[in-house]
């Protein structure tokens, strides 16, 4: 299966070019899913009238055939919210009822902050999983915000293996024995197995995304604002290593238009598209001269289409970071890190351990260190046409001699 993640700037008309995207691909003859958080009806917006009734896509998802022949799967923020928390009051029963604390019942619960990223999470990781499918459409939120959101995985799992690791699990027996010894309590076990069970529903999330199936679709309406918000953006891209496919220019105005504000808005969208962020292949739609609604509208835009068609091809091949060995001629390794659009103030980075802790702009991400790299030391980092290379000294004591000493 093909997985499709579709980004932008806010308001950019993300949501309709999800919905024209899978109706193109749905016509190509490609079986489709599209996974929308739109808090409304799904079908509504996203391809006219539902051409049945809500079935189960996969285990925990259901999902609304609509006319244009795919289905439309909705994430449910607070249905996941109060299904994982009655989950977790159900485990720590016997510890609550040592406080006595008294159990919220589903109907008290309203979703808490950052439930509605975890649950778009939980319905990725569903919907990856989907029979019967080609094709995967998930109509994300705002660029900065899915960023946020795709980071996740990765950095949750990193947090419980530092604070709960693994290889204390062993010592589960003991624990008893422990706690009257030395008269702490110990966590209990259950702490353990829905640390275990997180970490394995979040590998599976971040397998989706790291996948080389999985790309990105970014949408953007043409402009100053849009340009800076896409550099912005993918340099984010970049940092997590999420492979962009295309820019769809979107709301794009005819260029011989009589009125002067129309006149001067396509001399702004030509500007951007003579030199798009990244160089990427741009896909152009015009703009309807009306919000597009509805089946017969989505299929005028993917007919419309210039430039590229809307249904997606093969994803890019991503690439690691690269590292190049310089130990002949400067007596280093060097790291090559792309991030198209940083600047030198925006970039910091720490070597802590095996691994290093990259900043780039409002973007942060922490990465272990090739094999190689482990046994050098941090001697230097320079920017330069995009990329980022961090020098690497070997160390003496770790390196093994040429002469083979």
């Amino acid at each position: 299966m093909q997985t499709l993640l579709i980004s932008g700037p806010g308001g950019a008309g993300r949501s309709t070019v999800a919905a024209a995207t899978a109706l193109a691909a749905a016509r190509d003859g490609h079986r489709v899913l599209l996974l929308s958080a739109d808090p409304g009806e799904p079908h509504a917006a996203l391809g006219g009238e539902p051409a049945g009734d809500l079935a189960e896509a996969a285990p925990g998802l259901r999902a609304v055939p609509v006319a244009g022949g795919y289905r439309v799967a909705r994430v449910d923020p607070g249905a996941g919210f109060r299904e994982e928390f009655a989950a977790l009051q159900e485990r720590g029963s016997a510890l609550l009822g040592m406080l006595g604390a008294r159990p919220l019942g589903a109907e008290e619960l309203t979703e808490l902050p950052g439930a509605a990223q975890f649950a778009l999470l939980r319905a990725l990781r569903r919907a990856a999983a989907a029979p019967a499918t080609d094709l995967l459409v998930v109509d994300l939120p705002p660029l900065h915000q899915a960023l946020a959101t795709l980071a996740l995985p990765a950095q949750l799992r990193r947090y419980l293996a530092r604070l709960l690791p693994a290889e204390r699990q062993a010592a589960r027996a003991l624990r008893p024995v422990l706690a009257q010894l030395a008269g702490v309590p110990m966590p209990a076990p259950w702490l353990y197995e829905a640390a275990a069970r997180w970490d394995e529903e979040l590998a599976a999330v971040q397998a989706v995304v790291e996948a080389g199936t999985t790309s990105v679709r970014l949408v953007a309406e043409p402009g100053p604002a849009a340009a800076d918000a896409l550099r912005t953006g993918m340099l984010g891209l970049a940092l997590y290593e999420l492979g962009t496919a295309d820019l769809v220019a979107n709301r794009l105005v005819p260029r011989d238009g009589a009125d002067p504000w129309t006149v001067s808005l396509a001399a702004q969208q030509d500007e951007f598209l003579k030199d798009p962020p990244g160089q990427l292949p741009v896909c152009r739609l015009p703009h309807l001269g009306r919000d597009p609604q509805g089946l017969q509208d989505l299929a005028e835009l993917a007919a419309r289409a210039a430039g590229g068609p809307l249904a997606p091809g093969t994803p890019p091949q991503r690439r690691p970071w690269p590292v190049e060995d310089r130990t002949a001629e400067d007596g280093v390794l060097v790291w090559a890190v792309p991030l198209p659009h940083a600047r030198k103030g925006d970039l910091d980075l720490v070597r802590r351990g095996d691994e290093l802790l990259l900043t780039a702009g409002p973007y942060r991400r922490i990465v272990a260190l090739p094999a190689a790299l482990r046994r050098c030391t941090v001697s230097g980092a320079g920017l330069a046409d995009g990329v980022l290379r961090i020098r690497f000294t070997p160390d003496p004591g770790l390196w093994p001699r040429r002469d083979g000493a």
